[in-house]
């Protein structure tokens, strides 16, 4: 198991336990970024080694901070 944390900008637009399809951005430059879909929530920037292979995930929790929500994803690798 692997938890990643992906940022959502407003509330509401998923719940905990929920199941959520995750894909992949890969621009030319051999970094990746993720995306719950529909739009939902980004991740951060990943390295070839990092790379998040499947794609389906459950959200375990949702925090919200100062700078806005954020989903952490429970995902098997």
């Amino acid at each position: 198991m692997r938890e990643e944390r992906f940022k959502m900008e407003r509330p509401g637009l998923v719940e905990e336990g929920q199941e959520v399809v995750i894909s992949e951005r890969s621009p030319s430059t051999g970094r990746y970024t993720y995306l719950v879909e529909p739009s939902i929530a980004m991740s951060g920037i990943y390295r070839t080694a990092e790379r998040i292979r499947d794609r389906k995930g459950v959200i375990r929790k949702i925090e919200e901070t100062d700078r806005g929500f954020y989903l952490i994803v429970e995902i098997e690798q």
